[in-house]
């Protein structure tokens, strides 16, 4: 008798709460995709809007948890230039300052001024931090406060945010729940990037059902590397 063939992986079917938000498009498809798949695999999910400049944190349920601006890499782009974590800022060109699109898992980290970060692109030395408004000219906290993304570009590649958003929403999920960030695209779409279907068609639910869902796993860095990335991101990027 020949065996018989392995089910089809069953998804909670979830969609997520956006309460009074109103989301892009493109927001509205990874999270409904990422809560309806199991994709965020029980843990908290942050989604950044690079069009919008905003970012969107759920609880690992769904429910949208808070949002406010970012700011970001001040060149378009969603890959990050080749060995760019190992680079120091002076050599770091103005088109080299992108913020990756992507899936990334968040890890607490600190850097060598004793502040506690949060990475999200540890090979590109990218991560999520308290804005620092060190550099007067650039005027990053007027930036954050304008009502329009347009001047949100401005940072070497990190997302910078609001003080009391990332002590009070960001930071606490992360060492709480865990959290799996999705990095929006600007140059490709969102299908391509994530492998994600939109869940409210049930043609693209049923050919995501039955796909290989393989487990994703990020190689730990060189210990000397990790002190460099640590350093680096002490200063205002």
């Amino acid at each position: 008798m020949a065996p018989a063939a392995p089910a089809a992986p069953r998804f909670p079917g979830r969609l997520p709460e956006f309460g009074a938000e109103v989301p892009s498009a493109d927001v509205r498809h990874v999270a409904n995709w990422t809560f309806f798949t199991g994709d965020h695999r029980g843990k908290s999910v942050v989604i950044l809007d690079k069009k919008g400049a905003k970012v969107y944190t759920f609880d690992p349920q769904g429910q949208l948890t808070a949002s406010t601006p970012a700011l970001l890499g001040s060149a378009i782009g969603d890959d990050s230039a080749p060995g760019i974590g190992d680079k120091p800022l002076s050599a770091i060109r103005p088109e080299e300052k992108t913020t990756p699109a992507g899936r990334f898992v968040a890890e607490p980290g600190m850097n060598s001024h004793g502040e506690d970060i949060v990475w999200v692109d540890y090979d590109a030395a990218v991560s999520m931090h308290r804005v620092r408004p060190t550099v007067a000219a650039e005027r990053r906290l007027q930036r954050l406060a304008s009502p329009t993304e347009a001047d949100n570009r401005i940072s070497f590649g990190c997302i910078n945010l609001p003080v009391r958003f990332y002590e009070d929403v960001l930071s606490p999920t992360v060492k709480k729940t865990g959290a799996i960030v999705y990095v929006l695209p600007e140059t490709r779409g969102v299908q391509q990037v994530f492998g994600s279907r939109d869940v409210t068609d049930p043609a693209q639910v049923q050919a995501q059902q039955v796909a290989a869902v393989q487990p994703r796993a990020a190689a730990p860095a060189a210990a000397g590397v990790k002190q460099a990335r640590v350093e680096r991101d002490a200063l205002p990027q």
